[in-house]
C-alpha cells in the first residue's frame, strides 16, 4: 500500500521487549509495503500523561473553576493546546492507519497511553457533541467513540511465559497479518453493540 501513512503509538519502556519486537516488525513490514511509518514512542518521548491546566497555553475560558474537558475543547478550537498535544493530533490526522502497541496492564492500557488518549483525543479534535461513534471526527470503546474504524485486536497471550520458539511464532503471526491488514474489514462497532439492543 505505497503512499499510505501509518502511526504506531507505542507504550513500552524496553526497546528489546516482546512489544518492541512487534513494533519493529510492524515498522519493517509496513515500510516494505511502501508506507510511511511514524512511531510515537511514548516512554522515549517522556510523554506527559497527566491532563492538567498546563495543557492550555492561552487564557482559560472559566478561570474561577477549572474543567479540563471544557478548557481543552475551547483551547482546541483556538489552537492553544500545548505543542506536544498538537504534534500528536497532527500525526493522527495524517495517518491512514493508527496502531497501538502496548502490554496489557490490569486489563487496560499503560498509564502513559491512557494519558495520551486523555490529552490527544480531546473534544473538538477527536469527537464533538453531537458527533461521536460513526459521526466522530476521526471516523470499541474510546476509539470507536472518536469515529475510528476499529480492526480486530492482535493479542499475544502471556509472552513472558512462552518459550523462545512460541514467541517467534507470535511475532511471525503478527508479521503475516500485516501483509494483508489493508484488506481487513472493521469489527462491528455501533452504539447498540455497547449498550444492548
Amino acid at each position: 500500500m505505497a503512499g499510505k501513512k501509518v502511526l504506531i503509538v507505542y507504550a513500552h519502556q524496553e526497546p528489546r521487549s516482546f512489544n518492541g519486537s512487534l513494533k519493529d516488525v510492524a515498522v519493517a513490514e509496513l515500510s516494505r509495503q511502501g508506507c510511511t511509518v511514524t512511531v510515537s514512542d511514548l516512554y522515549a518521548m517522556d510523554f506527559e500523561p497527566r491532563a492538567t491546566r498546563k495543557d492550555i497555553t492561552g487564557a482559560l475560558s472559566s478561570p474561577e473553576f477549572f474543567s479540563y474537558g471544557v478548557e481543552a475543547y475551547e483551547a482546541c478550537k483556538k489552537r492553544s493546546l500545548t505543542s506536544d498535544i498538537i504534534a500528536e493530533q497532527k500525526k493522527v490526522q495524517e495517518a491512514d492507519l493508527v496502531m497501538f502497541q502496548f502490554p496489557l496492564y490490569w486489563f487496560s492500557v499503560p498509564a502513559v497511553l491512557k494519558g495520551w488518549m486523555d490529552r490527544v483525543l480531546c473534544q473538538g479534535f477527536a469527537f464533538d457533541l453531537p458527533g461521536f461513534y460513526d459521526d466522530g471526527l476521526l471516523k470499541h470503546g474510546t476509539l470507536h467513540f472518536c469515529g475510528f474504524k476499529v480492526l480486530a485486536p492482535h493479542i499475544s497471550f502471556a509472552p513472558e511465559f512462552a518459550s523462545e520458539e512460541e514467541r517467534r511464532g507470535m511475532v511471525a503471526s503478527w508479521a503475516q497479518r500485516l501483509k494483508t491488514i489493508w484488506k481487513e474489514e472493521p469489527i462491528p462497532c455501533w452504539p447498540p453493540w455497547y449498550f444492548g439492543q
